[in-house]
Protein backbone atom coordinates (compact mmCIF):
# COMPACT_ATOMS: atom_id res chain seq x y z
CA UNK A 1 0.00 0.00 0.00
CA UNK A 2 0.95 3.71 -0.68
CA UNK A 3 -0.59 6.48 0.99
CA UNK A 4 -0.36 10.53 1.15
CA UNK A 5 -0.48 12.86 3.92
CA UNK A 6 -0.55 16.50 4.05
CA UNK A 7 -1.45 19.31 6.49
CA UNK A 8 -3.50 22.66 5.37
CA UNK A 9 -4.80 25.49 6.41
CA UNK A 10 -3.54 27.49 9.54
CA UNK A 11 -0.99 25.58 11.68
CA UNK A 12 -1.77 23.78 14.69
CA UNK A 13 0.94 22.17 17.36
CA UNK A 14 0.85 19.04 16.99
CA UNK A 15 0.70 18.43 13.96
CA UNK A 16 4.17 17.07 13.69
CA UNK A 17 2.98 14.67 16.10
CA UNK A 18 0.69 13.08 13.73
CA UNK A 19 3.08 12.87 10.90
CA UNK A 20 5.06 11.02 13.14
CA UNK A 21 2.35 8.44 14.12
CA UNK A 22 1.80 8.10 10.98
CA UNK A 23 4.66 6.94 9.51
CA UNK A 24 5.22 4.92 12.52
CA UNK A 25 2.38 2.80 12.09
CA UNK A 26 2.54 2.51 8.71
CA UNK A 27 5.96 1.28 8.50
CA UNK A 28 5.05 -1.33 11.12
CA UNK A 29 2.17 -2.19 8.52
CA UNK A 30 4.79 -1.89 5.51
CA UNK A 31 2.86 0.90 4.09
CA UNK A 32 5.00 3.40 2.51
CA UNK A 33 3.77 7.31 3.08
CA UNK A 34 4.60 9.93 1.21
CA UNK A 35 4.14 13.81 2.08
CA UNK A 36 2.78 16.86 0.25
CA UNK A 37 4.25 20.10 0.74
CA UNK A 38 2.44 23.41 1.38
CA UNK A 39 -1.06 21.54 1.64
CA UNK A 40 -3.82 20.55 -1.51
CA UNK A 41 -0.75 22.74 -3.22
CA UNK A 42 1.61 20.35 -2.99
CA UNK A 43 -0.89 17.46 -3.91
CA UNK A 44 -1.99 19.22 -7.16
CA UNK A 45 1.70 20.11 -8.30
CA UNK A 46 2.88 17.09 -7.46
CA UNK A 47 5.53 18.44 -4.82
CA UNK A 48 6.01 15.61 -1.95
CA UNK A 49 8.53 13.43 -0.65
CA UNK A 50 8.76 9.97 1.07
CA UNK A 51 8.56 10.28 4.60
CA UNK A 52 10.18 7.32 6.53
CA UNK A 53 11.18 6.72 10.12
CA UNK A 54 14.65 8.92 10.13
CA UNK A 55 12.61 11.49 8.54
CA UNK A 56 10.37 11.85 11.31
CA UNK A 57 12.70 11.28 13.81
CA UNK A 58 12.14 13.60 16.41
CA UNK A 59 9.78 16.02 15.29
CA UNK A 60 7.14 15.07 18.20
CA UNK A 61 7.85 18.26 20.32
CA UNK A 62 8.24 20.43 17.28
CA UNK A 63 5.45 23.49 16.74
CA UNK A 64 3.86 24.05 13.08
CA UNK A 65 4.54 21.31 10.58
CA UNK A 66 7.26 19.80 8.67
CA UNK A 67 5.54 19.50 5.63
CA UNK A 68 4.60 22.51 5.56
CA UNK A 69 0.98 24.44 5.00
CA UNK A 70 -0.82 27.07 3.15
CA UNK A 71 -4.24 27.96 2.03
CA UNK A 72 -5.22 26.88 -1.42
CA UNK A 73 -7.61 28.98 -3.62
CA UNK A 74 -7.04 26.74 -6.36
CA UNK A 75 -8.78 24.15 -4.72
CA UNK A 76 -11.83 25.79 -4.27
CA UNK A 77 -12.55 25.68 -8.25
CA UNK A 78 -13.31 22.76 -10.03
CA UNK A 79 -10.06 22.17 -11.51
CA UNK A 80 -7.87 21.93 -8.25
CA UNK A 81 -9.69 18.94 -7.09
CA UNK A 82 -9.15 17.23 -10.50
CA UNK A 83 -5.59 17.95 -11.23
CA UNK A 84 -5.07 16.29 -7.22
CA UNK A 85 -6.72 13.42 -8.69
CA UNK A 86 -4.25 13.30 -11.61
CA UNK A 87 -1.39 13.18 -8.88
CA UNK A 88 -3.08 10.62 -6.86
CA UNK A 89 -3.58 8.15 -9.49
CA UNK A 90 0.24 8.65 -11.04
CA UNK A 91 1.11 8.23 -7.84
CA UNK A 92 -1.17 5.01 -7.41
CA UNK A 93 -1.77 6.01 -4.37
CA UNK A 94 -4.44 3.74 -1.95
CA UNK A 95 -5.55 6.79 0.63
CA UNK A 96 -5.37 9.99 1.78
CA UNK A 97 -4.83 11.55 5.49
CA UNK A 98 -5.77 14.94 5.55
CA UNK A 99 -4.51 17.54 8.42
CA UNK A 100 -6.00 20.95 9.44
CA UNK A 101 -9.86 22.56 10.40
CA UNK A 102 -13.01 23.16 8.28
CA UNK A 103 -11.70 24.33 5.42
CA UNK A 104 -9.14 21.50 5.17
CA UNK A 105 -12.29 18.99 5.36
CA UNK A 106 -14.36 20.67 2.69
CA UNK A 107 -11.80 20.15 0.40
CA UNK A 108 -11.26 16.25 1.33
CA UNK A 109 -14.65 15.94 1.20
CA UNK A 110 -14.15 17.20 -2.53
CA UNK A 111 -11.84 14.41 -3.00
CA UNK A 112 -13.86 12.09 -1.75
CA UNK A 113 -16.31 12.62 -4.84
CA UNK A 114 -14.12 12.42 -6.69
CA UNK A 115 -13.58 8.23 -5.52
CA UNK A 116 -10.02 9.29 -3.19
CA UNK A 117 -10.32 7.65 0.27
CA UNK A 118 -9.84 10.24 2.55
CA UNK A 119 -9.21 10.45 6.27
CA UNK A 120 -9.43 13.84 8.06
CA UNK A 121 -7.82 14.59 11.06
CA UNK A 122 -8.62 18.11 13.37
CA UNK A 123 -5.61 19.82 13.60
CA UNK A 124 -6.74 23.56 14.45
CA UNK A 125 -6.27 26.09 17.84
CA UNK A 126 -9.68 27.21 17.57
CA UNK A 127 -11.22 23.71 18.07
CA UNK A 128 -14.30 24.99 16.39
CA UNK A 129 -15.02 21.45 14.13
CA UNK A 130 -18.39 20.49 14.33
CA UNK A 131 -18.53 16.05 15.96
CA UNK A 132 -15.19 16.36 17.67
CA UNK A 133 -14.88 17.75 21.07
CA UNK A 134 -11.22 18.21 20.96
CA UNK A 135 -8.56 19.74 17.84
CA UNK A 136 -4.99 19.06 17.64
CA UNK A 137 -3.39 22.12 18.98
CA UNK A 138 -5.93 23.81 20.94
CA UNK A 139 -4.40 23.03 24.14
CA UNK A 140 -1.38 24.28 23.71
CA UNK A 141 -2.92 27.88 22.51
CA UNK A 142 -4.54 27.94 25.85
CA UNK A 143 -1.36 27.24 27.46
CA UNK A 144 0.45 29.70 25.72
CA UNK A 145 -2.36 32.56 25.52
CA UNK A 146 -2.24 31.71 29.69
CA UNK A 147 1.31 32.39 29.91
CA UNK A 148 1.45 35.56 27.71
CA UNK A 149 -1.30 37.36 30.26
CA UNK A 150 0.46 36.32 33.22
CA UNK A 151 2.90 37.91 32.16
CA UNK A 152 1.07 41.09 30.71
CA UNK A 153 -0.74 40.75 34.17
CA UNK A 154 2.28 41.43 36.34
CA UNK A 155 2.46 44.98 34.71
CA UNK A 156 -1.17 45.58 34.78
CA UNK A 157 -1.31 45.02 38.74
CA UNK A 158 2.04 47.55 38.85
CA UNK A 159 0.06 50.52 37.70
CA UNK A 160 -3.51 49.71 38.15
CA UNK A 161 -5.01 49.47 34.72
CA UNK A 162 -7.38 47.24 32.71
CA UNK A 163 -5.98 44.98 29.98
CA UNK A 164 -8.30 44.10 27.57
CA UNK A 165 -6.74 41.04 25.54
CA UNK A 166 -7.41 39.60 22.13
CA UNK A 167 -6.70 35.94 21.60
CA UNK A 168 -7.85 34.15 18.51
CA UNK A 169 -10.23 31.66 17.62
CA UNK A 170 -12.12 33.41 14.75
CA UNK A 171 -15.51 32.89 14.78
CA UNK A 172 -15.42 30.28 17.71
CA UNK A 173 -15.17 31.46 21.25
CA UNK A 174 -13.46 28.60 22.80
CA UNK A 175 -9.61 29.81 23.52
CA UNK A 176 -11.42 33.36 24.43
CA UNK A 177 -13.35 31.53 27.20
CA UNK A 178 -10.81 28.74 28.58
CA UNK A 179 -8.31 31.47 28.81
CA UNK A 180 -10.51 33.84 30.62
CA UNK A 181 -10.95 30.74 32.71
CA UNK A 182 -7.60 29.43 33.24
CA UNK A 183 -6.41 33.17 34.16
CA UNK A 184 -9.32 34.96 36.19
CA UNK A 185 -10.44 37.21 33.86
CA UNK A 186 -13.15 39.74 35.05
CA UNK A 187 -14.68 39.12 32.04
CA UNK A 188 -14.79 37.71 28.58
CA UNK A 189 -16.64 38.71 25.34
CA UNK A 190 -17.42 35.88 22.90
CA UNK A 191 -18.75 36.37 19.54
CA UNK A 192 -22.10 36.98 18.94
CA UNK A 193 -22.36 39.50 22.43
CA UNK A 194 -24.27 42.57 22.18
CA UNK A 195 -24.68 46.05 23.76
CA UNK A 196 -26.16 44.55 27.07
CA UNK A 197 -22.83 42.58 27.27
CA UNK A 198 -21.17 45.58 26.91
CA UNK A 199 -23.00 46.94 29.62
CA UNK A 200 -22.83 44.21 31.97
CA UNK A 201 -18.72 44.88 31.82
CA UNK A 202 -19.19 48.33 32.47
CA UNK A 203 -21.01 48.04 34.86
CA UNK A 204 -18.99 45.27 36.68
CA UNK A 205 -15.75 47.43 36.79
CA UNK A 206 -17.43 50.55 38.33
CA UNK A 207 -18.42 48.16 40.45
CA UNK A 208 -15.49 46.43 41.70
CA UNK A 209 -13.70 49.84 41.75
CA UNK A 210 -16.31 50.95 44.88
CA UNK A 211 -15.39 47.88 46.28
CA UNK A 212 -11.51 48.83 46.39
CA UNK A 213 -10.51 46.68 42.88
CA UNK A 214 -7.77 48.93 41.09
CA UNK A 215 -6.76 46.39 38.17
CA UNK A 216 -9.04 44.49 35.77
CA UNK A 217 -8.36 41.45 33.15
CA UNK A 218 -10.61 41.55 30.20
CA UNK A 219 -10.26 38.57 27.42
CA UNK A 220 -11.91 39.47 24.15
CA UNK A 221 -12.63 36.94 21.12
CA UNK A 222 -11.05 37.62 17.56
CA UNK A 223 -14.40 37.37 16.39
CA UNK A 224 -16.65 39.49 18.35
CA UNK A 225 -17.65 42.68 16.10
CA UNK A 226 -16.72 45.84 19.01
CA UNK A 227 -12.99 44.30 19.98
CA UNK A 228 -11.55 47.45 18.27
CA UNK A 229 -13.90 49.68 20.45
CA UNK A 230 -14.03 48.03 23.90
CA UNK A 231 -10.94 49.63 25.65
CA UNK A 232 -12.02 52.93 24.16
CA UNK A 233 -15.70 52.46 25.98
CA UNK A 234 -14.38 51.03 29.68
CA UNK A 235 -12.18 53.92 29.55
CA UNK A 236 -14.39 56.72 28.59
CA UNK A 237 -17.06 55.16 31.06
CA UNK A 238 -15.29 54.27 34.29
CA UNK A 239 -11.76 56.70 34.11
CA UNK A 240 -9.36 53.95 34.26
CA UNK A 241 -6.30 53.65 32.88
CA UNK A 242 -7.27 51.21 29.69
CA UNK A 243 -4.35 49.46 27.77
CA UNK A 244 -5.13 46.81 24.92
CA UNK A 245 -3.42 43.91 23.52
CA UNK A 246 -3.68 41.10 20.45
CA UNK A 247 -1.53 38.45 21.16
CA UNK A 248 -1.83 37.21 17.64
CA UNK A 249 0.27 34.43 16.40
CA UNK A 250 2.52 33.51 19.16
CA UNK A 251 -0.69 31.21 20.04
CA UNK A 252 -0.07 29.10 16.87
CA UNK A 253 3.42 28.67 17.71
CA UNK A 254 5.90 26.59 20.10
CA UNK A 255 6.16 23.12 21.37
CA UNK A 256 2.84 21.38 21.72
CA UNK A 257 1.37 20.39 25.21
CA UNK A 258 1.52 16.93 25.87
CA UNK A 259 -1.63 16.50 25.77
CA UNK A 260 -1.58 17.59 22.38
CA UNK A 261 1.01 15.56 21.37
CA UNK A 262 -0.94 12.63 22.92
CA UNK A 263 -4.00 13.26 21.11
CA UNK A 264 -2.43 13.73 17.88
CA UNK A 265 -0.37 10.55 17.96
CA UNK A 266 -3.56 8.55 18.79
CA UNK A 267 -5.77 9.79 16.00
CA UNK A 268 -2.81 9.48 13.33
CA UNK A 269 -2.29 5.75 14.49
CA UNK A 270 -6.86 5.20 14.01
CA UNK A 271 -6.55 6.67 10.60
CA UNK A 272 -3.38 4.69 9.00
CA UNK A 273 -5.21 1.75 10.86
CA UNK A 274 -8.55 2.60 8.88
CA UNK A 275 -7.02 2.97 5.34
CA UNK A 276 -5.24 -0.41 6.27
CA UNK A 277 -8.63 -1.98 6.47
CA UNK A 278 -9.74 -0.49 3.30
CA UNK A 279 -12.19 1.73 5.46
CA UNK A 280 -12.48 4.74 3.65
CA UNK A 281 -13.74 8.75 4.17
CA UNK A 282 -13.79 9.19 7.70
CA UNK A 283 -13.15 11.91 10.17
CA UNK A 284 -11.12 11.28 13.24
CA UNK A 285 -12.17 12.72 16.47
CA UNK A 286 -12.33 13.07 20.34
CA UNK A 287 -15.51 12.55 22.57
CA UNK A 288 -15.72 11.99 26.03
CA UNK A 289 -12.21 10.98 26.16
CA UNK A 290 -12.55 7.95 23.53
CA UNK A 291 -10.95 8.21 20.04
CA UNK A 292 -13.55 8.06 17.33
CA UNK A 293 -14.35 7.67 13.59
CA UNK A 294 -17.29 9.18 12.10
CA UNK A 295 -18.59 9.53 8.43
CA UNK A 296 -16.34 12.57 6.91
CA UNK A 297 -19.75 14.13 5.39
CA UNK A 298 -22.04 13.61 8.22
CA UNK A 299 -19.51 14.59 10.47
CA UNK A 300 -18.86 18.09 7.98
CA UNK A 301 -23.04 18.51 8.20
CA UNK A 302 -23.18 18.79 11.80
CA UNK A 303 -23.21 22.63 13.17
CA UNK A 304 -20.16 22.80 16.37
CA UNK A 305 -21.95 25.87 19.09
CA UNK A 306 -21.05 26.44 22.26
CA UNK A 307 -22.87 23.61 24.60
CA UNK A 308 -24.52 24.58 27.74
CA UNK A 309 -21.43 24.00 29.81
CA UNK A 310 -19.47 26.59 28.30
CA UNK A 311 -22.92 29.28 28.66
CA UNK A 312 -22.29 28.11 32.25
CA UNK A 313 -18.51 28.89 32.53
CA UNK A 314 -19.54 32.54 30.75
CA UNK A 315 -22.23 33.21 32.85
CA UNK A 316 -19.56 32.37 35.94
CA UNK A 317 -16.90 34.28 34.41
CA UNK A 318 -18.92 37.94 33.69
CA UNK A 319 -20.77 37.49 36.93
CA UNK A 320 -19.92 39.96 39.74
Amino acid sequence: MKIGVLTSGGDAPGMNAVICAIVKKATEYEIDVYGFLKGYNGLISGNFKKLNMDSVAGIVNLGGTVLQTARCEEFLTDLGPRKAKQTYDMMALDGLIVIGGDGTFRGAVKLTELGIPCIGIPGTIDNDIASTGYTIGFDTAINTATKMIDFLMDSVKSHGRCMVVEVMGRESGKIALNTALATGADFVLLPGGNEEQEKQLINKIKYKKVQGKEHFLIIVAEGCQNKNTIAEKIAAETKISVRSSVLGYVQRGGAPSAKDRIIASKMGIRAVTILKNKGKNRMIGELSGKIVDLDLKEAMNNKNSNNADDKEVERFINSL
